[in-house]
């Protein structure tokens, strides 16, 4: 097993030398490769240039980018030179926030695309550590203390020409142990944490995460749409690939993140991969778009769509036990419908995608059986990235929907009470793990590293069981239960995860419940989907209500939760859940906490008889004002 990073990449470099690595889209989507080799040599020539710029081992560079090429080479430049990468969200948008981060980790040298470095120039002055910027695109006009890419890259040219082994040498300084990143987390405090990741951290979860997954071939490619700095992304895309020799694309690029948004559905028909890597609110956007395909191929088309939608959910059932019990006809049925849609779904999608896997928050059972029925697995899995991140994940081999997988092999794992005391298999805890994936501490934080580190297990701070098949089962944040009036505990994800995968008229949706007698929901309604069907706002607040009340007894969705986790009351809010106002992440999760601080009265109101009306006062003053 490679000790470092460095090591991991040349020895792919050595097995796939001439294998596409990295694939970027120059005007438009046309796409070019370039393979192990060359991103190698270019590597060692920036690692280079940034020795003959004063780079010195232990060093912090930061890395705030979209991904593209450079962002690859200019981590695993930085890392060459014996430096470390600090890897920043380009989500980052407030001062505090990104002043905070490079700061904290006492940057000498920023790397940034041509978006970002628009966000950094007006704060140069209080980041006092930097002292050079090195821009990863073109711009019109450089700065004094600003350098482009390419130009880097020629000083180390030069360099080697003069000190030929200075790469070589200064790799020599790297072991298992030396800091490779310092991951900042999502920032849902006013002092994010910086998880401080070893090269033996990611080396040795690569190595999990690839015996779990019996191995990537080396043919195959991923679009990497989550950030590049993204633990998830990072590992399972950047570092995951490069071991198996296998290739990473980016989305094209365009001048604003909404026009790299647009740009997705094109670079996935040019990229074609074999994998994608998805967070639930990815997956699912790429149901809707799957389905708005369906409905305009006319009713007969959507009919059929839905018949064998419903032929296929009976069939598969959890995928570990697919076709037990099933009638003769089924599979013969199955096989006709998937030649006849499901296959022409999956070919307007991406031809060669075998399956997905989904990280991030819980993932609605209901989505997993929709890819699963068309043929393109979400195999959902789970991680930390205090963990780096792979903790858990199903497999094309071993696949419970539901479950976030089988833990990965050569790390211990268990479920503890809240005296830290092991439980049995089924009974639910903190899930705490130990191994060589678990991060060496908070950067400059030894308070909190020793409350998450305790006696070598890292505290996840997530409720979760085993059950006898050895699948892990996460049920959300220990923070983020619903506490009932006696005391019992619920995770709320599964149940707003589903009421926002299946009403098309609740675009969010947040559960509360701290001792009180009943659940109540804040809620951000679709207001386009209601005003296809009304613009009375006392009709709308029915429709809500009635989207809700299809998870009690009678609903469409009865039986599948806990009734008494069902929202009794709910308030329309008028502002959806963004990154813009803090309440969602950069990991797309919203921050609970933010939330009921921020509508504290309003989820106080629903606990009065006026309150817990669907068609209060206040939903009907939101609602006439969203519907205007």
């Amino acid at each position: 097993m490679s000790q470092t990073i460095l090591q991991m990449f040349d020895e792919a470099v050595a097995k796939y030398g001439n294998n596409p690595y990295l694939y970027e889209a120059r005007k438009g989507v046309d796409y070019i490769s370039m393979t192990y080799s060359e991103v190698h040599e270019k590597v060692r020539l920036f690692a280079g240039g940034l020795i003959s710029m004063g780079l010195q081992p232990e060093d912090r560079v930061a890395l705030i980018s979209e991904g593209k090429n450079n962002w690859v080479i200019g981590e695993l430049g930085i890392l060459s030179a014996a430096a470390t990468s600090v890897p920043l969200s380009v989500k980052l948008e407030t001062e505090q926030d990104i002043t905070f981060r490079i700061n904290h980790s006492e940057c000498c040298m920023v790397l940034a695309s041509d978006q970002q470095i628009a966000k950094l120039r007006p704060l140069k002055d209080k980041l006092q550590t930097v002292k050079r910027y090195i821009l990863l695109d073109p711009v019109d006009k450089l700065e004094s203390d600003e350098i482009f890419f390419d130009e880097v890259v020629e000083a180390g040219r030069e360099h080697l020409r003069e000190n030929p082994n200075i790469v070589r040498e200064r790799a020599k300084l790297v072991t298992s142990d030396t800091l490779a990143n310092i991951s900042y987390t999502s920032g849902t405090t006013a002092n994010p944490k910086g998880i401080m990741l070893s090269h033996g951290n990611y080396t040795c979860n690569v190595e999990q995460s690839l015996e779990l997954l019996h191995g990537i071939p080396s043919y195959y490619r991923t679009l990497l749409i989550l950030p590049w700095d993204h633990s998830f992304g990072h590992t399972a895309g950047i570092y995951i690939f490069m071991k198996s020799g296998a290739s990473v694309a980016s989305v094209a690029m365009g001048k604003t993140a909404m026009e790299v948004l647009r740009n997705v559905p094109k670079s996935l028909q040019a990229v074609n991969p074999h994998i994608l890597l998805s967070v639930p609110s990815l997956a699912a956007n790429f149901r809707k778009s799957i389905e708005a395909g369906i409905q305009k191929k006319g009713a007969t088309t959507e009919k059929l769509f839905r018949r064998a939608l419903k032929l296929a959910y009976a069939y598969n059932k959890e995928g570990y036990n697919k076709g037990e019990g099933a009638p003769f006809w089924q599979k013969p049925m199955l096989k006709f419908y998937d030649k006849l849609i499901f296959s022409k779904v999956r070919a307007s999608f991406a031809g060669n995608m075998d399956f997905f896997i989904g990280g991030g928050a819980l993932l609605d059972i209901e989505l997993q059986r929709f890819f699963y029925a068309i043929g393109i697995p979400m195999y959902q899995g789970y991680g930390l990235s205090e963990a780096t991140p792979v903790i858990s994940s199903n497999t094309p081999y071993e696949h419970k929907m539901g479950s976030s997988g089988k833990p990965v092999p050569h790390m211990d794992i268990k479920i503890v009470d809240d005296d830290f005391h092991e439980l049995p298999i089924g009974e639910r805890g903190e899930i705490v793990i130990r191994g060589g994936n678990v991060m060496k501490g908070y950067w400059k934080n030894p308070e909190a590293t020793k409350e998450t580190i305790v006696n070598g297990w890292l505290r996840t701070g997530d409720m979760g069981y085993l059950d006898e098949d050895g699948f892990l089962f996460v049920l959300g944040r220990t923070k983020s239960l619903l506490i009932g009036s006696d005391g019992e505990k619920f995770s709320p994800e599964g149940i707003e995860e589903s009421i926002m995968a299946q009403s098309p008229y609740i675009e969010q949706i947040v559960l509360y419940n701290n001792q009180s007698p009943y659940t109540t929901a804040l809620v951000v309604p679709n207001v386009e989907q209601l005003k296809k069907i009304t613009h009375d706002p006392i009709e709308a607040a029915r429709i809500i209500e009635n989207e809700i009340d299809q998870y009690l007894k009678d609903g469409k969705f009865g039986g599948i939760f806990p009734e008494r986790w069902i929202p009794s009351a709910f308030a329309v809010l008028e502002e959806p859940f963004t990154e813009h106002n803090g309440m969602v992440n950069s990991t797309l999760k919203i921050v609970k906490h933010k939330v009921y601080e921020k509508y504290a009265s309003r989820t106080a109101y629903l606990y009065t008889v006026e309150g817990k009306k669907p068609d209060s006062d206040k939903n009907i003053e939101v609602l006439t004002k969203l519907m205007r």
